[in-house]
């Protein structure tokens, strides 16, 4: 017999750790990310050591009940701990499921025929975009496999220039006289003037400016239609360029954009809930649907999301396709990046106060109630915990309060195996996009402003006008973001000398914190990498994008029966551009494209010294749209010289 042994607290919570590394070692190996029981396992595990770990936070580590600074502080931190936590849990929920519509597509396919092919009209919004911006969205557009399809270009501009550039092409060209409503007032005016029409579309597709559509982008969504009361299909959004937190950190080959957990992963199993939601552009809606409720809804900056509730109160409901069918440009700055997550932020405050408010008398279900409530709590908790988790330690460093008073073993029993847990479950799930020092970087970054909107669009939600996401400005050079840093600045200053103060002068901390203090300096020193790291990301890198442009490609072609050299000067998935070559619209050609093969293709328009084409893949080249694709995307995902007009526009 062996004797007994006989464990400290420190090294029974470190056997804790040991054993639930031991298993989530072994799960990988017997379950699936996407069968709907494993989920539900893993993520009802994650929530029953969250309630655990919260219930300890509660009875163990607040100080006690007073009118003193620690209580104050205790609880307030607890509070604010306990919102995030609750946001969690809701996403835990929504994530227990998943769901694949790509076989429903496939299975389904045409389902309207014998009758006639659906209208579609292609809505491309714009404001102040370069007529090569516009060109490749409407080219894109031209290109598309659907054999009714109509592009109307809703120019809020009023520009005279491009429309007669979409007169030359075939493009149906709106503007109106004033901007009233912004991006939802552009497409409702658009809608009052597809009305009128002999025959009005059957369905809708929105488009940003600067997201191009691949060539089944409507062959692909259309079938999801067959069910009558479906009035929106939402596609994810993916990018040309890299994110300002890729970019500024060197991360663009490693770490992806910021928004793919979300399209890849939430909306997926929001869908299988029943409530996916309206993302704005990539999306195609049912002309009677949106005809239904009186068009696009204007009491909200994220009239996106404000269109899916308006949908479904009308019982119509929105679908999603988790195929990459549209590609676009994310912000390039970083002042651009937290900009527009602030606004997104403000638009589901305001939806919060809207007439669809969670609490409104209307024919929303229970879970497209939780579905704002999830959303309104994830505005109002997320960032400002992360912002706190900075902030709360250095109460400690200069006046001695206790926010947490725990040991260490019983830290590692409770957070430990909760964190530990939680980290392989998110990473399991979306195959390791949860990387905790980036993601606290990424929220961090946006946690003031973002934080300043939430109560500013609860208790002021009037007023507020559409702040457009700029993407432009010099590139070419170093930009320190001043504005950004300084707070995180300022609170790494704060923390350092906190700290040092804290070790080397011991006698000067007020109260101590006896085992916690060891927490609270491991707690101190996490928060002053990830203060760091979000200092560098401050520092906007140049972005100089490689594109055919500035080194084209021989390469030969075949047109009106002539075989003749050529340069291709830019190429994406369905469009390329060449010079060197008299061409006549709407003939066909042929392309060699290295690495690729030879592809079809026909001319959408000429210049002086060539044109631009839209490409058609044939049996002589299969699959080459994946390979242009995969050859796009080796050259740092970036597109041809037509972006650098993209940081001009809004």
């Amino acid at each position: 017999m062996f004797p007994p042994v006989y464990l400290s607290e420190l090294a029974s919570s470190v056997v804790q750790i040991g054993l639930v590394a031991g298993l989530l070692m072994v799960l990988p190996l017997v379950m699936k990310r996407d069968r709907t029981v494993d989920r539900v396992i893993l993520f009802s595990v994650a929530i029953v050591l969250s309630l655990r770990y919260i219930w300890w936070r509660f009875s163990e580590t607040l100080a006690p009940v007073g009118f003193n600074w620690d209580f104050l502080a205790s609880w307030s931190f607890f509070a604010i701990e306990a919102g995030a936590l609750l946001s969690s849990l809701s996403a835990f929920t929504i994530l227990m499921r998943h769901r694949n519509r790509s076989p429903e597509v496939t299975a389904v396919g045409e389902w309207w025929q014998p009758d006639c092919v659906p209208k579609v009209a292609m809505l491309i919004a714009t404001y102040n975009e370069d007529r090569e911006v516009l060109e490749r969205t409407i080219v894109g557009c031209l290109g598309i496999d659907h054999s009714s399809v109509e592009t109307v270009v809703l120019d809020d501009g009023r520009r005279d220039w491009l429309k007669l550039y979409c007169d030359d092409m075939g493009v149906r060209y709106i503007r109106r006289d004033d901007n009233k409503g912004s991006k939802a007032g552009n497409i409702n005016n658009a809608l009052e003037v597809l009305a009128n029409d002999p025959v009005p579309p059957g369905f809708i597709a929105v488009l940003d400016a600067d997201f191009v559509p691949h060539r089944n982008f409507i062959s692909r969504t259309l079938p999801l239609f067959h069910e009558p009361d479906v009035g929106l299909v939402q596609t994810p959004q993916h990018f040309f360029n890299t994110d300002p937190i890729q970019h500024n950190l060197g991360l663009s080959r490693s770490y992806p954009d910021e928004q793919r957990f979300f399209f890849d992963h939430l909306e997926p199993a929001r869908d299988a809930w029943g409530i996916a939601f309206c993302c704005g552009t990539s999306s195609v809606i049912r002309w009677t649907a949106v005809r239904d409720i009186g068009g696009f809804p204007t009491d909200s900056v994220t009239e996106d999301f404000m269109l899916t509730l308006a949908l479904q109160d009308a019982g119509h409901r929105t679908v999603y396709l988790n195929e990459a069918l549209t590609e676009g440009l994310a912000p390039e700055g970083l002042k651009e990046y937290v900009t527009q997550r602030a606004r997104w932020c403000l638009g589901l405050m305001q939806i919060a106060r809207s007439r669809l408010h969670p609490f409104a008398r209307s024919n929303l279900r229970i879970r497209d109630r939780w579905s704002v409530l999830d959303s309104v709590i994830f505005w109002l908790t997320a960032f400002s915990f992360k912002l706190a988790t900075i902030v709360y330690p250095l109460l400690y460093w200069y006046f001695g309060i206790i926010v947490v008073d725990a040991s260490i073993a019983d830290v590692v029993s409770y957070f430990g195996v909760y964190f530990l847990w939680l980290l392989f479950v998110m990473n399991f799930i979306s195959r390791g996009l949860i990387v905790p020092i980036v993601n606290d970087v990424s929220q961090l970054l946006g946690a003031i402003p973002i934080t300043r909107s939430a109560l500013t669009g609860l208790l002021n939600p009037h007023g507020h006008g559409f702040k457009v996401t700029a993407k432009g400005g010099d590139r070419s050079r170093i930009v320190i973001q001043w504005a950004i840093m300084r707070p995180f600045l300022i609170l790494f200053a704060l923390t350092w000398i906190g700290v040092t103060i804290g070790i080397v002068f011991d006698g000067l901390n007020y109260r101590d914190a006896g085992e916690g203090k060891t927490v609270i300096l491991f707690w101190t020193i996490y928060n002053m990498f990830v203060l760091a790291v979000t200092i560098i990301a401050c520092v906007e890198l140049p972005r100089r994008e490689r594109h055919f442009g500035d080194k084209p490609e021989r390469t030969l072609m075949r047109s009106e029966g002539k075989l003749s050299r050529v340069w291709l000067t830019s190429l994406t998935q369905e469009a390329a551009r060449v010079r060197g070559i008299s061409l006549t619209k709407s003939d066909d050609v042929l392309i060699s494209i290295r690495g690729v093969g030879d592809v079809t293709g026909r001319v959408e328009s000429v210049t002086a010294d060539g044109g631009m084409l839209s490409l058609s893949p044939d049996s002589q080249a299969p699959g080459v749209a994946k390979a242009v694709l995969r050859r796009w995307r080796r050259a740092q995902r970036v597109i041809d010289a037509t972006v650098r007009n993209y940081r001009r526009c809004c």
